[in-house]
């Protein structure tokens, strides 16, 4: 089965070099790189996550397309565990997905912190 690609969305932040963890567990570099209050869009494979850096140091990941209008979600206003969507303001929670604005609920991944590194756990 091949590994799949970590490619980031911004031009400024370089993932870490790919390797593949148990239990299809990749790591998407030093935590470093995503500044606390803030969110950072990644390429896992087909996917497309957001992964957020709450000030508290707490990380999420979610899908990074709003299913209102396709909003990129790492790019909106981050605060209390939800997400805005910069489109439209859309509110989303980061640990459930699910939107306050609308019924519907979004992917969420596990992801944790280990010696410096995010690592996010594929489904």
């Amino acid at each position: 089965m091949a590994a799949p690609a970590i490619i980031a969305n911004t031009s400024t932040f370089r993932a870490a070099p790919f390797r593949t963890l148990p239990a299809q567990e990749v790591c998407l570099g030093a935590v470093e790189a995503i500044p606390s209050g803030q969110g950072r869009a990644f390429h896992v494979g087909s996917e497309a996550i957001a992964v957020f850096r709450q000030r508290n140091g707490k990380l999420y990941a979610i899908q990074n397309v709003c299913p209102h209008r396709g909003g990129p979600l790492a790019e909106g206003i981050l605060g209390a565990g939800t997400v805005l969507c910069p489109f439209h303001a859309w509110k989303i929670r980061l640990d459930t997905g699910e939107c306050q604005t609308d019924p519907c609920t979004l992917q969420t991944y596990a992801v944790r912190e280990e010696g410096g590194q995010i690592y996010l756990r594929l489904p």
